[in-house]
């Protein structure tokens, strides 16, 4: 397993470097945070599936509601009790409208947990992949879990 953990940094290094060298090419404004806190989760080896709930918040605005659906696929082996993750939501606009983060987005990821662990990921998509979604602090999770690998992020307007 200790082989895995620099695996794991690496991915999200270089998902890192990619997102940075776009951003670089447009100008990209944080709009808000993203915040998702979900329950258990099983990793099947080569992959796994999380539902979140999420809100965006955006200073002055109402909470705009998510539902999320995480998909991993690579190195992802253990149980997870729960899981909080907040990105920094980056958009070519100065402001999002309710629902205007709904969409796919994908990246890479990597993670591990024993007891309480860490992770991180930086994801891109929404419309027409102009939208950005990078981690403000690490990803918190308790259970004994290791994943390394791509990861897709579906999210849907909430109630």
């Amino acid at each position: 397993m200790r082989r895995s953990f620099p695996l794991a940094g690496l991915a999200v290094a270089s998902i890192v470097a990619s997102v940075a060298g776009s951003n670089a090419q447009q100008r990209m404004v944080q709009v808000g945070v993203l915040e998702c806190r979900g329950g258990a989760s099983v990793g099947f080896i080569v992959g796994s599936v999380t539902n979140l709930g999420c809100v965006l918040r955006v200073d002055g605005l109402p909470d705009d509601r998510y539902v999320a659906t995480i998909r991993k696929v690579g190195l992802d082996i253990g149980i997870t009790q729960e899981t909080a993750l907040a990105w920094g939501v980056f958009a070519p606009v100065n402001r999002l409208g309710p629902g205007d983060l709904a969409g796919n987005y994908a990246g890479a990821q990597g993670s591990a947990s024993v007891g309480v662990g860490l992770g991180g990921n930086v994801l891109v998509g929404g419309s027409s992949n102009s939208i950005a979604l990078q981690p403000l602090s690490v990803q918190g999770q308790v259970g004994l879990n290791i994943a390394a690998g791509l990861e897709s992020l579906e999210l849907r307007p909430g109630r």
